[in-house]
């Protein structure tokens, strides 16, 4: 389902009622079978369960689509009711240096417990330690492979030092199918006796794009603002412009109608709040919905890259996504 990597702006909207649980955590799964989406992998997991040799692992992929979820659930199973006392949770954008691998991974691997053969040591977004700490790392990982199994948790694996990947076993975890998602909203919002349109199902599962948390975090945050969950809902609260919008102001643009798609560009920045970034990320995920010529495609991916660079770069968001649209509107 999810992982706890920093708080999205969702979870804080959904927060602010504070008589309710925040629903990620009340809703997250306790075991590996109850993880939805990643049939393949929570299956060769639990083979390392049931053979009780489960070897360092490595989790790579984007955030909110179970990586968390599956070491917690992987520590529940093995040591139960004990899993807390025998389980390290770190955080490596936090705790990034050397000192952290020294003191504290070492001191929680070289400390006696009992009735088990190993502890487990989570290190959550690993890709973040320096490349200082990850050797350190390296060696603790020798040291203590007797007694202690790491879990490793990265968006980018290619940041990880390859003595490290050839020690774990890696798992590419994939964003969520939309089918999982929907699934999963579906069963919260039957628990939580909540009425959801289609309409406003199928906009959660859009401006979730594949990760769970954000469409958890969405439906409670939507959940608050009237009796039904509907679009309109889910585009106020998340600040994601309909696709139809999106398509709309491309397709002006393309036409060489600029005067038009700046308006609605101005639309979705002032009036719906949306950042520049995210309106890139649309345009990016959106290109091949468009129904688009292959060459326009292929002109609107080029404009992408190149705004996307730019603003990340530090451009301005706006600027550079008028020109993008100038671009597409005087082009042959």
């Amino acid at each position: 389902m999810s992982e706890a990597d920093e708080p999205a702006a969702e979870e804080t909207a959904a927060a602010t009622d504070t008589g309710r649980e925040i629903w990620i955590e009340k809703y997250r799964p306790q075991t590996l079978d109850d993880i939805h989406g990643q049939e393949e992998i929570v299956e060769r997991l639990q083979s390392y369960i049931d053979e009780d040799d489960i070897p360092h692992l490595l989790f790579a992929g984007p955030a909110g689509i179970g990586k968390t979820t599956a070491a917690t659930a992987i520590a529940r199973e093995i040591y139960g009711d004990d899993w807390r006392g025998n389980f390290l949770e770190l955080n490596a954008s936090d705790q990034r240096g050397i000192d952290v691998v020294r003191d504290r991974i070492k001191n929680f691997a070289r400390s006696s417990f009992g009735g088990y053969d190993h502890r487990l040591i989570f290190l959550d977004e690993a890709d973040s330690l320096t490349d200082d700490a990850q050797s350190a790392l390296r060696r603790t990982m020798e040291q203590f492979s007797d007694n202690t199994r790491f879990i490793l948790s990265c968006n980018y694996s290619s940041k990880i030092i390859d003595p490290i990947q050839s020690r774990c076993a890696v798992f590419r975890f994939s964003p969520l199918s939309d089918e999982a998602v929907a699934g999963q909203v579906r069963e919260i919002a039957k628990a939580e006796d909540i009425e959801i349109t289609e309409e406003g199902l199928d906009a959660l599962v859009y401006a979730a794009n594949g990760d769970m948390r954000r469409a958890i975090n969405s439906l409670q945050a939507a959940a608050t603002t009237g009796d039904v969950v509907d679009a309109e809902a889910v585009y106020a609260i998340t600040a994601t412009a309909r696709p139809e919008e999106i398509e709309g102001m491309v397709r002006d643009a393309l036409d060489g109608d600029f005067s038009k798609a700046r308006a609605t560009l101005d639309t979705l920045l002032t009036d719906t709040g949306m950042a520049g970034g995210d309106i890139i990320d649309q345009l990016h995920r959106s290109v091949w919905d468009f129904d688009l010529a292959e060459r326009e495609a292929v002109r609107l991916m080029e404009r992408v890259g190149e705004a996307d660079y730019r603003i990340t770069e530090g451009a301005n968001e706006q600027v550079q996504l008028e020109s993008l649209l100038a671009s597409l509107a005087i082009d042959d």
